[in-house]
């Protein structure tokens, strides 16, 4: 059975689905739980349960907002995808760190395919886990903010928090 929580935070709601271990499938600055959990890998969903203890999670989020940027660092993180390419962006995503935001170009070559870059959009765009896999650190190439699914507000929100502004 998953779990699921909605927190408050400072740029709008976000809501994180969880397993009982703690591990996150999907999260987003929305309250739509149905539309995060189409988000997930098939294979990933399951059952939900309503307001429940997301534990280490609600607290990293929490910690982040107060201004701890490495707070999410830990949070353990489950997708599944079928191509390694996507697997291997993902884990690189992870370590854009705050303040630091990457170019698709420059997101692709750290991703180990620098002609990959309408690969390194996809990895971002199919992105289950926002904020935790931090994919709002992803520019185009001139350093607009590009898309983001939550909005182009909450992207620019989250990288000025990140620059310390």
């Amino acid at each position: 059975m998953l779990r699921y929580a909605t927190m408050t935070t400072p740029v709008g709601p976000f809501t994180a689905i969880t397993t009982a271990g703690g591990a996150v499938r999907a999260a987003g600055f929305t309250t739509d739980v149905p539309d995060l959990m189409r988000l997930m890998h098939p294979a990933l969903r399951e059952g939900v349960e309503a307001n429940a203890d997301v534990g280490p999670v609600r607290d990293a989020v929490a910690a982040y907002f107060d201004g701890d940027l490495t707070a999410l660092d830990v949070v353990v993180v489950e997708q599944q995808t079928k191509g390694p390419f996507m697997r291997q962006a993902w884990d690189v995503m992870r370590e854009i760190k705050p303040g630091a935001p990457v170019t698709y170009t420059r997101y692709a070559e750290l991703s180990g395919n620098p002609a990959a870059i309408r690969g390194a959009a996809q990895a971002c765009a199919r992105n289950a886990v926002a904020l935790i896999l931090p994919c709002h650190r992803v520019l185009r190439s001139d350093g607009s903010l590009g898309g983001y699914r939550w909005g182009l507000t909450v992207k620019a929100w989250l990288l000025k928090h990140e620059s310390g502004e």
